[in-house]
């Protein structure tokens, strides 16, 4: 609250541009007549599909794969070199051979979100089924549990708490990427009005567009900690 007071008072008394600031007040108004108009939802409801398509992809994916990496050692031990070497590929450098892949559109933008997502879920997913109780895994051995039996019944729990924080990384990220991903090749979407706001010397519109922006990644933030409660409703530390 004192963040937006700061932003509606120091424009109007003249302690920041009003031309690059704008009361906040103003761009309220202006996100309103802009959706009133019927014009934001469709750019939301568009970034939204390519967020949610590469993030759901990301989930799709990463999770078997942690979960099999973090169960079998060896495995992990042998593709981890070329994990990290992937993990450390910028995204913003792989833009061009996306393009020349999947051309420019909705699947360039899905598969450079997925890139960013992939990663934090993938390693959150290995270090929870690694860090699973070992005295656990030992007493549910000790009385004849099968193999299956114990992954679904003690590791698989005990790393949810991993794999939503890797969740909530990655949904933070997507959209990140998103905002990159729509500036390039895009005619539509959040990441397209702000860069076309900024050609039309439009900051409102501008504006508007971040402050949409971050409260999706608040909402996807509140949905995946809504989950993790759900999931892991057995933690008394959940409800704390």
């Amino acid at each position: 609250m004192i963040f937006l007071l700061l932003w509606e008072l120091a424009p109007r008394f003249g302690l920041i541009n009003r031309t690059f600031l704008p009361p906040f007040s103003e761009v309220v108004v202006k996100g309103f007549q802009y959706a009133a108009a019927g014009k934001l939802l469709p750019q939301v409801l568009v970034s939204l599909g390519r967020a949610g398509g590469g993030f759901g992809l990301g989930v799709v994916t990463a999770i078997p794969l942690g979960i099999l990496l973090g169960w079998y050692r060896p495995l992990e031990a042998y593709l981890n070199p070329l994990l990290q070497l992937l993990r450390q590929t910028n995204p913003v450098s792989l833009f061009p051979a996306f393009i020349l892949f999947f051309g420019i559109g909705y699947a360039t933008n899905v598969a450079i979100i997925y890139w960013v997502v992939v990663w934090p879920i993938l390693l959150g997913t290995v270090n929870g089924v690694k860090q699973a109780d070992p005295a656990l895994v030992k007493y549910a051995r000790s009385v004849g549990l099968p193999d299956w039996r114990i992954f679904t019944k003690v590791v698989l729990p005990s790393a949810v708490p991993s794999i939503i924080t890797g969740m909530r990384l990655a949904a933070t990220y997507s959209f990140l990427m998103l905002v990159v991903s729509e500036m390039v090749g895009a005619s539509s979407g959040l990441g397209y009005l702000i860069v076309n706001a900024q050609y039309l010397l439009s900051v409102h519109l501008l504006y508007v567009g971040v402050i949409v922006l971050a409260l999706l990644g608040i909402a996807s933030n509140w949905a995946l900690v809504a989950l993790e409660r759900r999931i892991g409703g057995w933690r008394p530390d959940l409800h704390a």
